[in-house]
């Protein structure tokens, strides 16, 4: 962490509001991106963009420099995040890209390497036929699918994050990836 964040940080957590809005100036792109990412609704992502600033600001006094300040802060936002979607207030559109493989549990092939160019050209509309088969799915299917696939957490983090234990994640991503494999199937034939 650099000396000056250091600084803005003692600053805030002594009541100074300058120093806190800088910290917010500094990492905001980055926290509305993120929150984008997984709600997929800009509207949404704004309300959960302040969400996240109000518990770093009401929590910033307890952060004691074990991590990264941007850590404890995408910490923050992941947990908002995680706890919009499992309010389930709304569907939300979210993208897929392909992430780091686990053991036991296979990862899921959107297209078929021999797929036609226009097929291969046409990404906008893969886009949409992709976030479509994703809202078919349970919102726990969802989650756990963007969290691995998207995000690439370990099945270990994500059992963490949803509180249930490894074996019910893994469930989670089979079942995800059966689902999406029946609803895209199209694609490749």
């Amino acid at each position: 962490m650099a000396p000056e964040e250091n600084q803005l940080i003692l600053n805030a957590q002594n009541g100074d509001i300058r120093a806190f809005e800088e910290l917010v100036y500094k990492y905001d792109s980055k926290v509305l991106s993120l929150a984008l990412r997984y709600v997929g609704d800009e509207d949404d992502a704004k309300d959960l963009y302040q969400e996240v600033f109000i518990r770093a600001y009401k929590g910033i006094k307890n952060f004691q420099f074990k991590s990264e300040f941007s850590t404890w802060l995408f910490r923050i936002t992941t947990n908002v995040c995680f706890t919009f979607k499992s309010r389930d207030r709304r569907k939300n559109n979210i993208s897929v890209s392909p992430g780091d493989e686990d053991e036991n549990v296979q990862n899921i092939e959107l297209i078929d390497n021999s797929s036609s160019p226009e097929v291969l050209a046409s990404g906008s509309e893969l886009g949409y036929i992709i976030k479509n088969a994703l809202e078919t799915l349970s919102p726990k299917q969802k989650m756990t699918f963007v969290l691995k696939h998207y995000d690439g957490y370990k099945i270990r983090e994500i059992a963490e994050m949803m509180e249930c234990n490894e074996g019910t994640v893994k469930k989670y991503l089979f079942d995800a990836t059966r689902n999406l494999r029946k609803k895209l199937s199209f694609i490749t034939n």
